[in-house]
């Protein structure tokens, strides 16, 4: 990655390559350590549910409350992120969400009881909420237009990487220890707010708020190019924009495409089934035939976890080589097959466990033939989903927004995806109770199939193309 001077529609340009400085990198770990945060709140409950299920004697309903509230949590912390992202800033509103985690991990770590434990979960999903607006939204007004959708996926990364590090520790923590399972996310919190402080604001935002010198001097920082042209032309381009969008203006007709795109591609990513993989992953290998807790942690740990973020490096490499829609529809016929495989593997676990006519057979040392299948194919979703859906939908929801509704368009957007995880982790052991896991996996692929539909014929495709040129493109199909 480069640093480059700024286009009509970015904070730094596409001139030819030039050492990154310091502060770009910054910026990179920035975002890619408040993804690890945002990961590690969502892998860590897989191991921590039984301790606390242990200590609290939960039902399935207050599992399922337990887990699921954090994504109640994030919906309304990213509604209210974009408009503290537009008043006060990205930076600060990344420290905001720094200081959500720290304070909701402690809440979480000491929990004398449910209720406490549930508004600690709450606390920790609303900075996962404001973190998943904040740090993708900076990440993209920062970043070169040729390099953005890594710079972003950068962000995915993290998030796969703190999803394996939560399982890493629960791994390691395996005889119950939840409080410090939990309670360890307040430490990234702190190292979070030490990196952020130092940064400045993007240029774009300090320009929308009438801050020029600051902005020239954020600019500054990330390239060593003269920047005062640059800083001119951007804020030429801004002046039509100076007043923030109110939500009336986000729901114009003019913006009714980006937002139903954006939005839909935030539904999708959630109900073709990720988060009910990653929040009850231990479950899911223990009806697959892994029956011991170290075992289960294990495959969690390694099928999950390491192949989610290996896959991501492919995104990483390839979003801005090959293009989003490429990557989305790969993506999604892998899911798609895999998923369906995961259901007909279910499907003959339960025909061995109701003809099986010993103990032995049923609850046998190691998962069956059919548990391997389930491993495989999962490992398989995993994979197809961390090069597509994971980051490849993030990239798009911060890029596809006008400038002037920016903030709150992508809010919207991270609210509807929060949403629909919430629906998922909260009735996928409902659903699996009452349908099986055969049904259950069947219903997520054919959402696959539905998803791979509506992308090839609805989502128009972003590489190479500016900002600006987005808007732009949104402009033109409107006024047809």
């Amino acid at each position: 990655m480069t640093a480059q001077t700024l286009p009509p529609d970015a904070s730094v340009n596409d001139a030819p390559e030039k050492v990154m400085t310091r502060w770009l990198w910054l910026v990179g770990v920035v975002v890619l350590t408040a993804g690890i945060l945002f990961g590690y709140d969502q892998g860590v409950i897989s191991g921590a549910l039984t301790g606390i299920k242990r200590s609290f004697n939960l039902t399935t309903l207050m599992v399922e409350i337990v887990t699921s509230w954090v994504t109640l949590g994030a919906m309304v912390g990213s509604l209210v992120a974009g408009t503290i992202a537009d008043r006060f800033g990205r930076r600060a509103t990344v420290l905001v969400a720094a200081a959500l985690f720290i304070s909701g991990a402690l809440v979480e770590g000491f929990a004398p009881g449910t209720t406490v434990l549930i508004i600690g979960r709450l606390v920790v999903g609303s900075g996962v909420g404001v973190a998943s607006v904040a740090a993708p939204l900076l990440a993209s007004e920062m970043a070169p237009t040729r390099l953005r959708g890594r710079f972003i996926s950068t962000y995915q990364f993290g998030i796969t990487f703190g999803i394996f590090v939560a399982y890493l520790v629960d791994e390691l923590l395996a005889s119950g220890e939840w409080r410090l399972m939990l309670g360890l996310a307040s430490f990234a919190g702190v190292v979070l707010v030490l990196l952020t402080l130092p940064l400045s604001d993007t240029p774009r935002w300090y320009l929308k708020v009438g801050r020029r010198a600051d902005a020239e001097h954020s600019l500054q920082r990330v390239t060593r190019d003269n920047a005062t042209a640059a800083i001119a032309e951007l804020e030429a381009r801004l002046d039509e924009d100076t007043a923030t969008a109110s939500w009336k203006e986000i729901l114009a007709p003019r913006w009714r495409r980006p937002l139903v795109i954006g939005i839909g591609l935030a539904v999708f990513q959630q109900i073709t089934g990720i988060n009910a993989i990653i929040y009850y992953a231990d479950k899911i290998f223990a009806a697959a035939g892994f029956s011991s807790v170290a075992g289960q942690t294990a495959a969690t740990t390694w099928a999950i976890g390491a192949v989610n973020v290996l896959a991501t490096l492919i995104a990483i490499a390839f979003v801005d080589r090959l293009g989003r829609k490429p990557l989305l529809l790969a993506g999604l016929v892998g899911m798609g097959v895999s998923l369906t495989v995961v259901g007909f593997a279910f499907l003959s676990l339960d025909h061995v466990t109701r003809t099986s006519s010993t103990a032995a057979n049923a609850g046998s040392k190691g998962p069956s033939d059919a548990g391997i299948i389930t491993l495989v194919a999962l490992v398989v979703y995993i994979a197809s989903f961390a090069f597509s859906l994971g980051p490849v939908v993030w990239t798009m929801i911060n890029e596809i927004y006008p400038r002037q509704v920016r903030g709150r368009g992508v809010a919207l957007a991270t609210a509807a995806n929060w949403f629909s995880a919430w629906l998922v982790s909260q009735f996928f052991l409902s659903i699996v109770k009452r349908l099986g896991e055969p049904v259950t996996f069947w219903i997520f692929a054919l959402l696959c199939g539905v998803c791979f539909v509506w992308i090839r014929l609805k989502v128009p495709e972003t590489k190479g193309r500016t900002l600006e040129e987005i808007e732009t493109m949104w402009a033109d199909e409107s006024s047809t």
